[in-house]
């Protein structure tokens, strides 16, 4: 019986080997299927076409060749082949099973081969082992590949190395699909939110484009721009934004503005150049190319309004940089046009490529994704934070937002909150999906976790769930309403100017909606802002927003109605501000005042009467002379700039028209007021 036993186990071993065994496409080996043998050729070569074509068909080559595979799954070169159109098209696992599958039939079937391995493995996050197979590819190189490829296998080698220290300290997010309503099988892509997660713009090659064509380059449908309106806390089906916004041709976008009334695209013309739309009421504008400074002769390929529309952040490959593609801005002059563009800096730009910026609304923050900063492997996206007149040394968004495949174009919202993005993630919907990423904030850990992480920390090793936080609360106010006609209630596309009371320095200007009467705007952290509403034939609204330095994100909805010029009309000049017991015209007090000025000089025929009202803190008596000195002392103001003083009188009141309650702090603020009325037009 012993002998039968290692008869068999003799048997066994040679047969094993046979099964290993590479198997090439020749009529020898199909003598009884030639007609298979011929189609499964033409499949191979096919797909080696599209692959040696563009790095865009790796998705169609995979197709020929997993044809060709279904006929004879034991060639080795075929299966390495597969394994690298995997290494593009994901999942990453796909790529091991296939390379380790040649490997097997035919170790030496491409000098290459371990480098793919190991890339395979540092995608799969294998990153250990991504280690070990890296550096055997790197002693069995070639004088060559030494040459062409050594940097990239030690740069490879450290990426896995900062991959490892990021997975022991992952940041505490969760990672959504947004669904059928915005996902297809087609690559979708690029998403764009405006800042308060409203409105969200993206790209995609699905069929049914603008054009129904067919890039011969990669076989997929050209790109379109697709939007979607959030109601509630659902994503309604995505829609086509059709002409004049897409053309039969590439239009991806890149960026929009803050309160999503400006759109950017890209387009492949004159060697890749950004363009802009602008929204009227429900349509959009004919994209008209950014001029120069923006706009070259080289690539410009995203681009990112600040919170304010004051400044341009784009991404280009012209000369003068420090790398391929970076970072530039352009400031842009109260006329509109655009000063000098300048280079984000060497602290932010690598010698590789800088791509996917975007502009947070808290006027100071940048994300955007890299290969030349510390990451673990393609783009990663970081942020930069403008501070002490230099931005800072970009830092890591982490895992699992950042992996080694690609992460570009990372959009957040307002409130910090919410980021999207693209990816490749596995349960997709079958190619890129768009997702939203969730930051949960701190845990809050018990006495016995906050011990273990204390002492997993001095061994230098990550308590289970211990997450990096990414802070994600704002410092920020965001402001929206709408503007309507107070007595018809009828959408008014106003004119909005936002002004910095300590400065007098107009931060920004942009209009409500003339369809839905909306507007949005943002306003950081640390300034006392004047607000200012204005629509031809009606009296301006003012509103003041004193915002503490660091003060965490608010929303504030001001919803508000226009008064036409009429007998009677009156608003409160929230931004006219006086001293304690003082009634000078002060600094801060200027823009407003300049404000009524304007309005006299427009509309040359209005009277007007302006009113001071105090609190009741002190007499009757003393109160009402301080309030008719602070409004004296506005009028004196204005007759100084040119109105005829028979135009303008001042009253002053004293407390005897509160309109709030005098028992509180709050309710004393709001009497304390000065005012304007129409009293003749």
């Amino acid at each position: 019986m012993r002998k039968i036993i290692i008869l068999l186990f003799v048997f066994i071993i040679p047969m094993v080997g046979v099964s290993q065994k590479n198997v090439e496409f020749l009529k020898s080996n199909f003598k009884n299927d030639k007609k298979g043998l011929k189609e499964a050729v033409l499949n191979f070569q096919d797909g080696d076409s599209y692959y040696e074509e563009s790095e865009n068909a790796a998705k169609v080559a995979l197709e020929y060749y997993l044809k060709a595979n279904a006929f004879n799954p034991n060639n080795a070169l075929l299966n390495y082949k597969i394994g690298l159109c995997y290494l593009k098209v994901f999942p990453a696992s796909k790529a091991i099973t296939y390379i380790e599958k040649a490997k097997k039939l035919d170790p030496e079937v491409d000098s290459k081969i371990d480098y793919s391995y190991g890339h395979a493995l540092h995608l799969d996050l294998q990153f250990d082992k991504a280690i070990k197979v890296y550096t055997r590819f790197k002693r069995n190189m070639t004088p060559k590949e030494k040459k062409d490829m050594l940097t990239t296998v030690n740069r490879n080698i450290a990426e896995c190395y900062t991959g490892i220290e990021m997975l022991k300290n992952p940041v505490r997010v969760t990672i959504d699909n947004l669904g059928e309503a915005i996902n297809t099988e087609y690559p979708d892509y690029g998403a764009v939110v405006n800042i308060d997660e409203s409105m969200l713009f993206f790209s995609s090659r699905r069929a049914n484009s603008t054009g129904g064509k067919i890039n011969p380059e990669d076989d997929m449908y050209f790109e379109d721009a697709y939007l979607s309106i959030k109601e509630g806390d659902e994503w309604l089906p995505a829609e086509n934004m059709s002409k004049p916004i897409n053309t039969k041709y590439h239009d991806a976008v890149v960026g929009v503005a803050p309160d999503g009334n400006t759109l950017i695209l890209y387009r492949d013309e004159n060697g890749g150049d950004l363009f802009h739309s602008e929204r009227k009421g429900d349509k959009w504008t004919t994209p008209k190319a950014f001029e120069a400074p923006i706009n070259s002769k080289y690539q410009e390929t995203s681009a990112s309004f600040s919170y304010n529309g004051k400044r341009l952040y784009f991404v280009s490959d012209r000369p003068g940089g420090y790398g391929k593609k970076d970072i530039y801005y352009c400031d842009i002059r109260e006329d509109g046009t655009y000063r000098a563009a300048r280079n984000l800096g060497k602290n932010v730009n690598t010698a590789f490529d800088e791509v996917g910026v975007f502009a947070h609304a808290d006027g100071k923050t940048v994300y955007f994704s890299s290969m030349g900063h510390q990451g673990m492997g393609s783009y990663d996206v970081y942020k930069t934070v403008f501070e002490v007149n230099k931005w800072s040394a970009p830092e890591n968004l982490g895992y699992p937002i950042n992996t080694p495949s690609p992460e570009v174009y990372f959009s957040v919202g307002a409130s910090g909150k919410n980021a999207y993005y693209s990816s490749n993630l596995e349960g997709g919907f079958g190619d890129q999906d768009i997702y939203k990423i969730t930051f949960l904030g701190p845990e809050v850990l018990t006495e016995e976790q906050r011990l273990a992480l204390a002492d997993s920390v001095g061994n230098n090793t990550a308590a289970a769930g211990a997450g990096v936080l990414i802070a994600g609360t704002s410092q920020l106010t965001l402001l929206k309403g709408t503007v309507v006609d107070e007595l018809t209630l009828e959408p008014i596309e106003a004119d909005i100017e936002l002004v910095i009371n300590d400065t007098s320095n107009v931060v920004a200007t942009f209009k409500s909606n003339s369809v839905t009467g909306k507007y949005l705007v943002s306003l950081p952290s640390g300034d006392n802002y004047g607000l200012a509403i204005s629509a031809h034939g009606y009296l301006f609204y003012s509103d003041n927003f004193n915002i503490p330095e660091f003060e965490e994100y608010n929303e504030v909805t001001r919803n508000i109605k226009l008064q036409r010029i009429e007998i009677g009309s009156h608003v409160i000049l929230n931004n006219v501000f006086f001293e304690y017991k003082k009634y000078d015209v002060s600094e801060e007090s200027k823009t407003e005042i300049n404000r009524i000025i304007a309005l006299m000089k427009k509309y040359e025929t209005i009277k007007i009467e302006i009113d001071g009202h105090t609190d009741n803190i002190a007499s009757a008596k003393y109160n009402i002379a301080l309030s008719k000195k602070r409004a004296q002392s506005v009028v004196d103001y204005i007759v100084s700039n040119g109105i005829d003083k028979s135009r303008i009188v001042a009253k002053g009141y004293g407390f005897a028209k509160p309109i709030a309650t005098n028992d509180t702090a709050e309710g004393r603020k709001l009497n304390r007021r000065s005012e304007i009325i129409i009293t003749d037009k």
